[in-house]
């Protein structure tokens, strides 16, 4: 399988990577944020940009992401603007979600870009196309808020995104019971041993779905979400925790 390299992150080989989401809603938040994310065993940082206030003024939003890079110093960046339909805090028109992550990718200050499969084909087409052009990697991602779909689904959904262009696809569902975090992992097991030629990264969601969150390099997904203070989406805990309980399972598979 062939790992995604960005910065001094080699994302599919080894322990899960962490990424930390940062949730703030104003610039001040924001640098807080990154800055107790700093000494944290994050390996990443996810810029969750749906929160932030100014996110549609393309002068503020630019300014905000070069104080964050700053920040961050060599710590990869990932952009990722999560509407609303897939558990987000915004909506947006088609045309305003392509160009703010045609934007960020082009502005040379992020590492990674997210974009949601289900925007559609012509929009998952605009940002790999504007990403890959600047060196930025693509994970194309789809959030079930609601349920798990079927194993067949999960990896059906996987290889599409791959098979689009993703440079790392990625699936986040919501467990209605224990065996619905089963079917998660069987479909992670199952695309990872038979389909995948790149990393993925599935999770489900919730205190039911957590230990999909810890045992990613047993099935097969190479990023984990870790929280250093605020949680982007359910089930999401203390990034040393998870570092902690990574290592330990690390050894096991070894």
């Amino acid at each position: 399988m062939n790992t995604v390299k960005v910065r001094n992150l080699e994302i599919g080989r080894g322990i899960p990577k962490i990424c930390v989401p940062i949730v703030g809603k104003t610039r001040e938040q924001i640098l807080k944020s990154a800055e107790s994310i700093k000494p944290a065993p994050a390996d990443l940082v996810e810029w969750r940009v749906d929160w932030y206030e100014d996110i549609f003024d393309s002068e503020k939003t630019c300014q905000t992401l070069a104080g964050l890079r700053k920040v961050l110093e060599d710590c990869p960046l990932l952009f990722t603007f999560r509407t609303s339909d897939e558990g987000g805090e915004k909506s947006v028109s088609a045309e305003d979600y392509i160009r703010l992550n045609q934007r960020a990718a082009e502005s040379g200050m992020i590492d990674l870009v997210d974009v949601e499969m289900f925007r559609g084909e012509s929009a998952v087409e605009a940002v790999l196309k504007s990403a890959h052009a600047h060196g930025v990697k693509v994970i194309v991602s789809n959030h079930d808020f609601s349920r798990t779909p079927d194993q067949k689904e999960i990896v059906s959904r996987l290889r599409q995104m791959q098979e689009m262009g993703a440079d790392i696809p990625k699936i986040a569902v919501m467990p209605q019971s224990r065996k619905d975090v089963l079917t998660l992992l069987s479909a992670t097991e199952e695309m990872t041993r038979m389909y995948a030629d790149r990393p993925v990264i599935t999770m489900s969601m919730a205190g039911e779905g957590l230990i999909s969150r810890l045992c990613g390099e047993v099935f097969g997904s190479a990023v984990t979400f870790g929280a250093v203070g605020d949680v982007s989406a359910p089930g999401q805990i203390d990034v040393r925790e998870l570092s902690e309980v990574l290592k330990v399972l690390h050894g096991g598979v070894l």
